[in-house]
């Protein structure tokens, strides 16, 4: 409203310029004249100034648009990239609906997450059991073998998401239930045998956080794994779990490498009595030796105490008349 004013204040300056111009023309009064100059004056400068203003806010203008433009390039980049992930999301979705190759994925993920964490030696991937039953991953301990089965029931999982009302989505669940059941019983009596000196339970490895939360979540389904002696496990839990089993490993080092420490310790000790005794037995014979060179030396000296008394008993030799020297 301002811009607005000052236009038509510009405007009936001018007017008001242009109509004293006329009476000028036609009389020539300097009092007249100084006021035209004065408006004319007024209004360059009133000119000046809004066109200075619109200059200003054109360039705001153009460099609001020039930000604008970069945003919005950038959106479209963004957005692009999006198109992209969900491409990815959709194929990778597509190629999830194969079983065989969600088993392969479910199995790729157990073998990368195993051999980031414990010692390659107790790891056995593709475990052949003596009778030829073949387990995705057995990990070896001192108390035995833990069996480790990857599944992934992403089907019934996925109809569950997508159920839209209670009655569908009651009877997915239960589907989904029914399939997680199977898939623990068949580990339970493939996987858990004693005789190929295995534990007493064994680890159905799911690698979808959500899918394992979902059977967390069921308690009854929960316990019913347990009743079977097979422990669901995710990523997640499965790193915890195996920390425990590292640390365990690492005890059972601990503990060898104390044993080693102890055996050589006996060791040092025999070596200790054993050098006692032929110390005490090279002490006895130093003593023996001592005490006879005490007695040899004893006997010298009296040998010789003997010999000068000898010397002393000895009777002069007679000496000769001097004439017959």
């Amino acid at each position: 409203m301002s811009l607005e004013f000052v236009v038509i204040g510009i405007i009936l300056l001018v007017g008001f310029g242009f109509v004293l111009y006329r009476q000028q023309k036609q009389q020539t009064n300097p009092e007249i004249m100084e006021i035209v100059r004065l408006l004319q004056q007024s209004s360059t400068q009133d000119r000046s100034t809004l066109l200075s203003s619109l200059q200003k806010n054109t360039s705001d203008v153009n460099l609001r648009l020039d930000r604008a433009a970069q945003v919005i390039g950038k959106l479209q980049q963004h957005i692009g990239e999006l198109s992209e992930i969900g491409r990815g999301m959709k194929e990778m979705h597509e190629l999830l609906r194969s079983p065989k190759l969600r088993g392969s994925l479910g199995e790729h993920v157990l073998k990368e997450l195993l051999i980031q964490l414990l010692p390659k030696q107790s790891i056995h991937l593709q475990y052949e059991y003596k009778n030829g039953t073949i387990v995705d991953a057995a990990i070896k301990t001192s108390n035995g073998i833990i069996p480790i089965d990857a599944k992934f029931p992403l089907e019934n999982f996925r109809k569950l998401s997508e159920a839209k009302t209670a009655d569908e989505q009651a009877q997915v669940r239960r589907q989904f239930i029914a399939d997680v059941k199977k898939h623990i019983r068949a580990i339970s009596t493939k996987y858990i045998a004693p005789q190929e000196e295995t534990l007493d339970y064994a680890l159905m490895y799911i690698p979808s956080e959500a899918i394992y939360y979902e059977i967390a979540n069921d308690a009854e389904l929960f316990d019913f794994a347990s009743s079977q002696r097979v422990l669901p496990v995710s990523p997640t839990t499965l790193y915890a779990y195996l920390r425990a089993i590292l640390m365990s490993f690492e005890g059972q080092k601990i503990e060898k490498r104390a044993q080693q420490i102890l055996r050589t310790l006996q060791s040092i000790r025999h070596d200790y009595e054993v050098t006692g005794q032929s110390l005490e037995t090279l002490n006895r014979h130093i003593s023996h030796a001592y005490g006879a060179a005490n007695t040899a030396l004893h006997q010298f000296s009296k040998l010789g105490t003997r010999i000068g008394t000898a010397e002393q008993l000895n009777p002069p030799a007679p000496s000769l008349p001097s004439d017959l020297t």
